[in-house]
């Protein structure tokens, strides 16, 4: 994708955790005004509802003559909260609700619109069916039946994630790696070679030139887990940081977009841009007006993909609930960090110090100034997320 399209260095997620960070790119809204701030789960299955006021990109799509599916995980909702992707937009979907079930890769059941799909292998309990691989070719057939029409396919990929579970090690099983992070790469394999699938998929079908191709990540690199870690395979790079943090390591997010014939081969872009500008960027290429109801913070990157001139946003903003309140804010190069609501605000140089390892806080007190200010003005208070600190903390 890299090579037939354009890479981006400075892109970055909604927030650094799945069901916040999906909430921004399917409404278009920033951490300070997303009514989903947090991972919020629903018992027994589900996560804390995207209210029916937010209207999401599906939505708008699916007014304008779109078909719509999603495939792989919700995380928006739970079964009979009137938040479910068909309520949502949603023509067609197949996979998981819930993020919690999702972490497993072997489940008893999916998701086929409001029914369930048994997934509990022959009688012997014998697991059969990975889930991956049921939900991609669920994915195939509605691209398949969707080609003579436009449509909006968002493909919600649960690997890698954990747990590290794969049908097999692939080409890693003779390597002398811990399981895990075998298991890791192997799911990456398999990611990677179904994206290939799918783009194998738009030629046969003779409509890739016709289809613009986003693949994003919905949070940096993951902490820790199972036996797997982010240093094996050196998963954030240079970046400080990881999921659930405020840190460029936890917020830029892996991205790049394909477009044969109108977006230029092998281009990289160091130009910022974020989950919330995807609902305008997908408008645009629709040719449809934002509604009037669509209250949403982004703005069409679609000048930057074709290589016509665009202006950034002049900052950017973050904020994350879970333990303490955290926030982050960029405007040009300037970052700012503050990992507790009554902690210090750090400040860092991303031109000269992408890593963010020297805090400019105590020589430059005006850009501390600038970043409470942002802070403030980039947001509006939510009952449901609350700017609470760290247990103990002082101001």
């Amino acid at each position: 994708m890299a090579a037939q399209g354009m890479r981006f260095t400075s892109s970055y997620c909604g927030t650094s955790v799945c069901a916040p960070s999906r909430a921004s790119l399917m409404t278009g809204l920033t951490m300070g005004h997303s009514p989903i701030r947090a991972n919020r789960e629903v018992q027994p299955e589900g996560q804390m509802p995207l209210p029916e006021s937010y209207p999401t990109v599906a939505q708008m799509l699916q007014k304008n003559g779109y078909r719509t599916g999603i495939f792989g995980k919700w995380g928006l909702g739970f079964p009979g909260s009137g938040a479910e992707p068909n309520h949502r937009g949603f023509d067609e979907f197949f996979g998981y609700n819930c993020q919690r079930h999702a972490h497993s890769y072997y489940p008893t059941y999916l998701w086929h619109n409001d029914q369930k799909v048994d997934l509990s292998g022959n009688a012997d309990g014998k697991r059969q069916q990975y889930s991956h691989d049921v939900i991609f070719d669920e994915a195939v057939k509605f691209v398949r039946a969707s080609k003579d029409q436009p449509f909006f396919f968002y493909w919600a990929m649960t690997i890698p994630h954990q747990k590290y579970e794969p049908p097999d090690y692939g080409n890693y099983a003779k390597t002398d790696w811990p399981d895990a992070e075998k298991g890791f790469a192997a799911m990456v394999a398999r990611m990677d070679r179904d994206v290939g699938r799918l783009l194998d998929l738009l030629a046969e079908l003779k409509i890739d030139d016709r289809t613009l191709v986003i693949f994003v990540s919905d949070n940096g690199a993951a902490f820790d887990y199972e036996g797997h870690t982010m240093e094996f395979f050196n998963s954030n790079g240079e970046l400080r940081g990881a999921k659930r943090g405020m840190y460029e390591g936890s917020l830029r997010s892996p991205s790049i977009a394909r477009w044969p014939g109108k977006i230029k081969a092998g281009q990289v872009s160091d130009v910022p841009w974020a989950f919330w500008d995807f609902y305008p960027t997908a408008a645009e290429v629709a040719g449809t007006p934002v509604p009037a109801d669509a209250k949403i913070d982004g703005k069409s990157i679609l000048p930057l993909l074709l290589g016509e001139k665009f202006e950034p946003h002049e900052s950017f903003y973050w904020e994350l609930h879970e333990g303490a309140a955290k926030q982050a804010a960029r405007w040009g190069n300037w970052k700012a960090v503050r990992n507790d609501i009554n902690g210090p605000i750090e400040i860092y140089d991303l031109a000269a110090d992408v890593n963010e390892t020297k805090d400019l806080a105590g020589e430059r007190p005006e850009l501390v100034k600038k970043a409470e200010e942002l802070m403030k003005s980039s947001r509006v208070d939510d009952p449901n997320f609350p700017l609470k600190p760290a247990k103990g903390s002082v101001r």
